[in-house]
């Protein structure tokens, strides 16, 4: 058979990538005594990279006795698409001292794409000098990947300078360069990059979209998503519905989550592993977590993320038991857990008090999965010894973690000494955490709370000047409530809502319901020095009182009410919302700022344990 006859056979193979026929054709070729004729070995090179089989490209590679250039592009691209940039790097300076090589326009290329890959962002810096002292300087691939790997790093403006520099820019260098302003949070100049883009395709529509969503901005990226829609752009990937699907799951929007869902399926990516990923946190985040549970149930294949997401899911409900049940079937498919998993397990543990079981979830993490505990396994292990008042214990794991406790860890474990009424120990942490020049505002109203809970004023006009001095301000309290299609957001104290006197109204008549059956306010959750009565009067006015009053005004009888809080709901509205549940016989679902709470029947998932 001549040359061509293989060249043609191996092409087909590697655009089928059927890796079984492509070590058919090379044990062909070596019968056929051609395995030295230019081109074979690197076209037998890229078509083993092509199928995936990194380990026969490598043997070969080291086996051929003249190496070029195509011969290293073909190796370490084969590296970057096995998902081994690390190994790309490693391999990239042996090219001279091995073959006496320099690195050509598709060498860096693909060295810049492993530096992307990796977020080596010194190592690629490296390279960019490299490139811009060869022969090669002006190549706009390897710019257009230069672009994107600052992009990815984090760093705009240098992106742009690369970007700027292109003479025929590409589709790859447009939207990396979208994307990468979209991702840093800079929403005009990424808005102001898609207007100019010449030809918009549905790959410059996700770049924009997801870019949005991973910097905090969700409502423009669902925005947008709709303005796509309407601009009738065929959806062929389904990376944008990940996204948007991502976008409603952090702002809670439940409809528009449903309808994003019924798109996926009618689009017929409803089996899209990624997808169902998302959607499984999505239903979980939006508090429907029986819709997560159906999604997570009806996968054909489930993988790490997968598991993950349920497990988080059950956990932030409070449905600890079953979150540990779903480990042990994770354990027993063969998944390994990951970083993300044990965060999920101790946190379920840590809202019901499950503290033996979390001492031992922590030490199989480290002992049987050789997973080294981050600060954020540390810190939901203190919170769970925290919140089951083991604060002596949590105070010499703070002491012994291998990480500089942060602002965080201590305030959390001062609001562990402020639930549990350890005054004595939250005053000593109090001043410690003073003397950390805390930046968080949430930090300072701690400090605050504890020192007015302990009747110490002096003490809470000291944090108050401080406050005002660094220009600290508190966040107000807010609840959202969906009812269809229309959104409504209340702020604490709020009065001047069209619907104030309805709403006025039902309070007031189902606070005389709930004093009926046993209702005292605990106005100890208003910690300013003022009279009972005016205590009263504020914990009356809380966000998620008027949001449900609003809620049970105009939702359709008998549906579920889903309010979403920015803060942890006070102790007292926790009462509230258990004694209403049972009088409108209504659930009631609230995701605050820590947790899940389902009031139904006069009863709590959390079982007032928060």
């Amino acid at each position: 058979m001549p040359v061509s006859h293989y060249l043609h056979q191996l092409k087909l193979c590697a655009r089928s990538q059927t890796p079984s026929t492509a070590k058919k054709l090379h044990a062909q070729i070596i019968k056929a005594a051609l395995h030295l004729c230019p081109p074979l070995p690197n076209t037998l090179l890229d078509v083993y990279g092509k199928c995936g089989l990194v380990g026969d490209a490598l043997h070969l590679f080291d086996e051929m006795p003249h190496r070029d250039h195509i011969s290293w592009a073909s190796l370490l691209t084969a590296h970057n698409q096995a998902s081994l940039p690390h190994r790309t790097l490693s391999m990239f300076p042996t090219m001279y001292e091995s073959d006496s090589l320099l690195p050509d326009h598709f060498v860096f290329a693909s060295v810049v794409k492993a530096c992307s890959s990796l977020g080596a962002i010194r190592q690629g810096k490296q390279v960019h000098a490299r490139f811009m002292l060869s022969q090669f300087c002006e190549d706009d691939v390897v710019k257009s990947s230069l672009v994107d790997m600052y992009a990815k790093c984090g760093l705009p403006d240098n992106a742009r300078a690369v970007f700027d520099s292109i003479s025929k820019r590409s589709v790859v260098s447009w939207t990396a360069m979208i994307s990468g302003y979209a991702r840093s949070g800079r929403k005009s100049d990424a808005m102001e990059m898609f207007e100019k883009l010449p030809v918009k395709s549905l790959f410059s529509w996700t770049a924009l979209i997801s870019g949005l969503v991973q910097s905090g901005n969700g409502v423009d990226a669902l925005y947008l998503f709709i303005e796509m829609r309407r601009e009738r752009v065929d959806i062929v990937d389904p990376l944008v519905l990940s996204s948007t699907v991502g976008a409603c799951a952090n702002l809670a929007v439940l409809e528009l989550g449903k309808q994003v869902h019924g798109l996926v399926i009618g689009l017929g990516f409803g089996s899209c592993l990624f997808i169902s990923n998302a959607l499984v946190d999505m239903y979980a985040k939006c508090s429907d977590i029986l819709a997560a549970k159906d999604i997570f149930g009806g996968m054909q294949r489930k993988d790490v993320v997968s598991w993950t997401s349920i497990i988080v899911g059950a956990a932030q409900h409070g449905q600890a038991e079953e979150a540990l049940t779903l480990y042990d079937g994770m354990v027993g498919a063969g998944i390994k857990p990951n970083e993300v998993t044990f965060v999920g397990l101790i946190y379920a543990c840590s809202h019901v008090g499950f503290v033996s079981k979390g001492r031992a979830i922590f030490r199989s993490m480290i002992e049987d999965y050789g997973i080294r505990p981050c600060l954020q396994h540390y810190t939901c292990f203190l919170d769970l010894l925290s919140r089951s008042g083991h604060l002596g214990e949590a105070l010499n794991v703070i002491n012994s973690m291998p990480f500089e406790p942060d602002e965080p860890t201590w305030a959390a474990l001062l609001s562990a000494c402020k639930h549990h009424r350890d005054t004595q120990m939250g005053i000593r942490v109090a001043d410690h955490l003073l003397s950390l020049n805390p930046e968080d505002p949430s930090s300072y109203i701690l400090l605050s709370n504890v020192y007015a809970g302990a009747g110490m004023w002096e003490n809470v006009a000291k944090v108050r000047k401080l406050m005002t001095a660094r220009d600290v301000k508190k966040n107000p309290g807010y609840s959202s409530i969906d009812i269809g299609k229309e959104s409504q957001v209340f702020y604490a104290g709020e009065t001047s809502h069209p619907m104030k006197d309805e709403i006025f109204d039902l309070l007031k008549e189902l606070d005389a319901e709930m004093r009926k059956r046993g209702y005292v306010p605990d106005s100890s959750f208003v910690l300013h020095d003022m009279e009972q009565q005016e205590k009263e009067k504020q914990l009356f006015w809380h966000s998620e009182r008027l949001a449900l009053a609003y809620g049970l005004l105009k939702a359709v009888p008998g549906t579920p009410i889903r309010i979403v809080k920015n803060l942890r709901v006070c102790g007292d509205c926790h009462t509230v919302l258990k004694f209403i549940s049972s009088i409108v016989k209504r659930d009631i679902i609230v995701r605050d700022a820590t947790r899940y709470h389902h009031f139904s029947k006069g009863e709590c998932s959390c079982n007032d344990f928060w």
